[in-house]
């Protein structure tokens, strides 16, 4: 019997509840920017090549390596949309990873704060989230010129859980180097995001800084940010904060008077609607990034009915920040519709560590055996719906993905592991 993997995707904490209507009505944060730009570093070249190479990877299938737009188009099935300038994309089913359409998949590129995803996905299971750190100077040293902050402060205390809000919702540089430190340091981090990158078969992604910052031969690709968001959403923890719309932040502490905090809004204006953007009905995370040397990079879950997609966007030519958003929003739609209507171009493989038995397919989600079990019972339906741009998170939902095994060497669908 197939084994049922779900996952969740929202946070239900009453703050968050609370604080969602309120906050969309703040202008200040509608018009917020949905990541601050970071300045290249010293060394990263001026501008990226303009076209793919000739020939990229073909990890997840041959057609996927190829330059240009991949797809199998059936009778019935709608055009892709027309008005698409990523210099890369890519549209996935969450649950059995077949590659529905895809655009130089494999292109090496900057990922900017896309990166964070595997960061989360590295660093999430290392460190109790009811731990509480102090914050010293050496933790914020090296974040960048013009890097986007949540605000942590030296000599103040946060949570394990405070830091990972301020990693996902403001993506800070400032949360990611703390966090980095408790995880024994910055250079132990990338060591350790590249070793967890080339278990997941990640192999177009080169680790320089843990934040996406721009750096020197810091690349990745929209197959890549893909594969770390699919692994990432089979954590607990990495869907609560992926999902989250709005939380408090912890602010300044006065002796004998209750912490102060502020309200922090999630960038992925998708799920808020801020800078006129429209909100995307079903959108349950994952994560963007903008950087000077990235542009706009942003990769995004969905569900409609049954069908849950993953897409990742890269680099639009189109000038600001909503097309990321916009281009994205088009390819869910085309997923969508799409959907039995096309032949897959490829598949998200699964780690390379996996164990399956005998027909040799590895299968294994990145996630730890207890809280599979935890998680087998099911979800609730869609945990995130947004209509009238408003964000209304329900509680006690779930976003759920039942991750299919991909098939094995003779065509059947591979069996996992025995738990």
């Amino acid at each position: 019997m197939t084994r049922r993997c779900t996952f969740t995707c929202v946070s239900a904490k009453k703050s968050a509840l609370a604080a969602v209507s309120t906050a969309l009505l703040l202008p200040a944060l509608l018009a917020a920017p949905a990541h601050a730009d970071d300045d290249n570093k010293p060394g990263v070249p001026a501008k990226l090549p303009a076209e793919p190479p000739a020939s990229m990877s073909t990890v997840g299938g041959a057609r996927l390596g190829q330059p240009g737009t991949q797809v199998n188009l059936l009778p019935g099935a709608p055009a892709l949309p027309t008005n698409l300038t990523g210099r890369s994309w890519i549209v996935a089913d969450a649950e059995s990873g077949e590659v529905l359409a895809a655009h130089n998949a494999h292109w090496k590129l900057p990922p900017a704060s896309t990166l964070k995803m595997l960061f989360a996905d590295t660093v999430l299971p290392t460190l109790p989230k009811d731990k509480v750190h102090k914050v010293t100077p050496q933790d914020l040293d090296g974040v960048g010129a013009g890097s986007s902050l949540v605000g942590v402060r030296e000599d103040m205390e946060y949570s394990v859980h405070d830091l990972w809000l301020g990693v996902f919702l403001r993506s800070g540089n400032d949360a990611v180097h703390v966090l980095s430190a408790m995880n024994g340091g910055i250079d132990k981090t990338v060591k350790d995001m590249q070793a967890h990158a080339e278990e997941l078969q990640a192999l177009d992604t080169h680790v320089v800084s843990p934040d996406g910052y721009d750096a020197a031969d810091q690349v990745s690709s929209a197959y890549d940010l893909t594969l770390f968001a699919r692994s990432g959403l089979q954590k607990k923890d990495f869907r609560e904060y992926c999902g989250t719309a709005t939380a408090p932040f912890p602010g300044d502490q006065v002796a004998g008077r209750p912490r102060d905090s502020f309200e922090i809004q999630n960038t992925n204006r998708l799920m808020t609607g801020a800078g006129g953007v429209a909100p995307y009905k079903g959108i349950a995370g994952v994560k963007n990034g903008n950087t000077s040397m990235a542009g706009s990079t942003f990769t995004g879950v969905a569900q409609r009915g049954d069908r849950k997609l993953l897409v990742t966007v890269m680099n639009p030519s189109a000038g600001g920040v909503n097309p990321v958003y916009n281009e994205t929003a088009a390819l869910f739609d085309w997923g969508f519709e799409a959907a039995g209507k096309v032949k897959p171009v490829g598949e998200l493989v699964p780690p390379k560590g996996s164990d399956t038995g005998p027909l040799g397919s590895p299968a294994e989600s990145h996630e730890n055996k207890a809280a599979a079990a935890a998680g087998r019972g099911g979800g609730l339906g869609t945990a995130l719906g947004i209509a009238g741009g408003a964000v209304a998170v329900l509680a006690g939902g779930a976003f759920v993905v039942n991750r299919r095994w991909p098939r094995g060497a003779r065509g059947r669908r591979t069996p996992p592991p025995a738990s």
